[in-house]
């Protein structure tokens, strides 16, 4: 190794400008960013609402016809699906799977799998509108659970699930389809950013 990479600098606030950094969403100067400090809970509930609200901004300032492009063939992805789809996860995790609710799926169908995606029915803001309520019944009943321990036994594969892995796989959830939205919004109309 080199003297110059042995004595390789550490960045500190003081470093100038943030040129080198990617570009942040325009619409994103009232989003809080993410805690990097707290307890477990708060957390991962803050990097969660963090991609929530990511998301929301993404699919924002798209005319309502345009949120069902499938912008990245062969892909069937569009925005609209996407909302069906979180908004299904955000059900099945939380209400069905957690908290043991009896409700229905919203756009699943064990004949059609991939419905949630595919049938771009109905008016793409009210979509926006289910998933939004679906994510504060989230929060609620993450809010209401006394430990992020508690666990139940998954549906699907009868394995225990904690709510410390729901929120977990929650996270990596829409991390994912952040990156599918970053892609279809920039199709749309050019706009980018973290």
């Amino acid at each position: 190794m080199t003297e110059a990479a042995n004595s390789a600098h550490t960045p500190t606030a003081t470093d100038g400008p943030a040129t080198n950094l990617p570009r942040q969403w325009a619409e994103a100067a009232d989003r809080d960013a993410p805690p990097l400090a707290g307890d477990e809970r708060a957390i991962l509930t803050g990097f969660l609402d963090w991609h929530r609200t990511t998301f929301e901004l993404k699919c924002s300032g798209v005319p309502a016809e345009r949120l069902s492009d499938r912008g990245v063939p062969p892909s069937e992805l569009s925005l609209h699906g996407l909302v069906r789809h979180l908004a299904e996860v955000e059900r099945f995790w939380f209400r069905m799977q957690f908290a043991g609710h009896e409700v229905p799926f919203l756009y699943f169908r064990a004949d059609n799998p991939g419905e949630d995606f595919r049938a771009l029915d109905g008016d793409p803001e009210a979509a926006l509108g289910v998933w939004r309520a679906e994510c504060a019944r989230s929060r609620e009943l993450v809010a209401a659970a006394p430990s992020l321990d508690e666990t139940r036994v998954h549906l699907l594969t009868g394995e225990p699930v904690s709510l410390r892995g729901i929120l977990v796989h929650m996270i990596a959830e829409y991390a994912r389809h952040n990156g599918h939205t970053d892609l279809l919004r920039e199709r749309i109309d050019g706009a980018a950013g973290y």
